[in-house]
C-alpha cells in the first residue's frame, strides 16, 4: 500500500519577504499604474495581481494587449493606500497607519462628503490624509473581503474623535452598518459634559446664541471632519438622544457644517442645510434663546421658518405635542432651562 504524502512547509518569512521585495518593483514586471492625483507611477505583476482579486482580473484582462491601457490610470486612489492593497495582495499582510506619508492623497473629499476638492475649504489648516480609510475604501472599491475586515478592526481599535468623523463618513458611503454604529455611540459616550457645565445657559448664551465657554460643544463637533460630513451622515448624529450636547450648540454647528457645505458647493447655506435642521430641537430652546435665533435666522436665513413657528407654538401652549413637526424630547446633554417641565404634559 502506498503510503500518503506529507505536506511540509518551509519558512513563511523569507516567502513573504521576497514576494515584498517586488511590491513596487520594476524587475519582471509587465503592468504599470498611474496612481492618485499626484500621478505615481506603480509597477506590479499581472498574474499575481489577477490571481488575487477579481477587481484586477477582470480590470487587466486574461492577457497583455491593447485592450489593456499602459499605463492603466487609477486616479481616485492615493499612491500610499494603492500601495498598501498591493502589499497585502503579495504578502497577505499590510502595516496599516493613522495618516498617510504623503498629504497628497485623497483625503475624505473624493466621491465622499462634499464633492469638490480641498482647496474650497475655508481657512482650514491642512491635515494628512487618514491612510487607514483611505486603504479600507480601496478594500471595499476592489472587492477585497479579508482586508477591509482587517481595516474596519483596526479602525475601531484606534478610534478618537479626530478620526470618528472622517470614519462615520465612510460608514455612510459604503454602507458598513457596524462601522456606523461603532461611531455614533462613540461621539455619544465621549460627549460627556463637565459638571461645571451642567448649568443654565449664560444670558450671552441666551440672548446672541454664541458659544459659551463653559458648554462647548464635543470636541468632534470642532473637528474638519466634522464639517466635512455629508448630508446623509450629519442626520443619525442629530436624531440621536444621546447626545451630551446642547441644542443651542447643535444649532451652532449644524450652521458652521452648512457654511461650510455653502462655501464648497457655491450654494445657499439654507439650501445646503435644508436635509438636516429638522433634526434640530427648536422647542427645547427657551424663548429668548429662539428669539436669537429668529432674529440670526432673518440675517442669515438657514432653519424654515415654519419650524420656528411651530417651536413658538410649544412654548405658547405649554405642551410637548403642541405642534407635531416640531421635536420636544431632550437629549442627554440638554441642558435645563424653566418651560421644560412643561414639555412631556399631554393634552387633557
Amino acid at each position: 500500500m502506498e503510503t500518503p504524502g506529507l505536506v511540509v512547509h518551509g519558512e513563511s518569512a523569507p516567502f513573504s519577504t521576497a514576494l515584498r521585495s517586488l511590491v513596487n518593483n520594476p524587475l519582471y514586471s509587465d503592468v504599470r499604474f498611474v496612481v492618485g492625483q499626484e500621478r505615481q507611477e506603480v509597477f506590479a505583476h499581472r498574474c499575481l495581481l489577477a490571481c488575487r482579486c477579481n477587481f484586477f482580473q477582470r480590470l487587466l484582462g486574461p492577457e497583455p494587449g491593447p485592450a489593456v491601457p499602459s499605463p492603466v490610470v487609477l486616479s481616485t486612489v492615493p499612491a500610499d493606500a494603492f500601495l498598501a492593497v498591493l502589499e497585502f495582495l503579495y504578502t497577505n499582510r499590510v502595516k496599516l497607519c493613522r495618516h498617510s506619508v504623503s498629504p497628497s492623497g485623497r483625503g475624505l473629499w473624493g466621491g465622499r462628503g462634499w464633492a469638490e476638492g480641498p482647496e474650497k475649504f475655508p481657512s482650514t489648516p491642512a491635515t494628512a490624509p487618514l491612510q487607514v480609510l483611505e486603504v479600507l475604501t480601496a478594500a471595499v472599491e476592489y472587492g477585497l473581503e479579508e482586508l477591509r475586515q482587517l481595516c474596519l478592526e483596526f479602525v475601531v481599535k484606534v478610534l478618537d474623535v479626530e478620526l470618528v468623523c472622517e470614519a462615520l463618513q465612510v460608514a455612510v458611503t459604503f454602507g458598513l452598518g457596524p462601522l456606523q454604529e461603532r461611531c455614533i455611540a462613540f461621539i455619544e459616550a465621549h460627549s460627556q459634559v463637565h459638571s461645571s457645565r451642567l448649568r443654565t445657559p449664560s444670558p450671552t448664551h441666551l440672548l446672541l446664541l454664541l458659544p459659551d465657554p463653559f458648554a462647548g460643544p464635543q470636541e468632534a463637533f470642532r473637528t474638519r471632519g466634522f464639517l466635512e460630513l455629508s448630508a446623509p451622515a450629519l442626520l443619525p448624529l442629530l436624531r440621536s438622544d444621546k447626545l451630551c450636547v446642547d441644542e443651542a450648540e447643535l444649532v451652532l454647528a449644524a450652521r458652521s457644517w452648512a457654511r461650510v457645505g455653502a462655501a464648497v458647493l457655491e450654494r445657499p447655506v439654507a439650501e445646503v442645510a435644508a436635509p438636516v435642521v429638522r433634526e434640530l430641537r427648536l422647542a427645547l430652546l427657551a424663548p429668548a434663546e429662539l428669539s436669537a435665533l429668529e432674529e440670526q435666522n432673518r440675517r442669515e436665513p438657514l432653519i424654515p421658518m415654519e419650524q420656528i413657528v411651530e417651536a413658538w407654538k410649544c412654548h405658547a401652549l405649554r405642551r410637548g405635542d403642541a405642534a407635531r413637526g416640531a421635536p420636544c424630547r431632550r437629549r442627554r446633554g440638554t441642558l435645563p432651562r424653566e418651560h421644560h417641565r412643561f414639555l412631556d404634559l399631554p393634552f387633557k
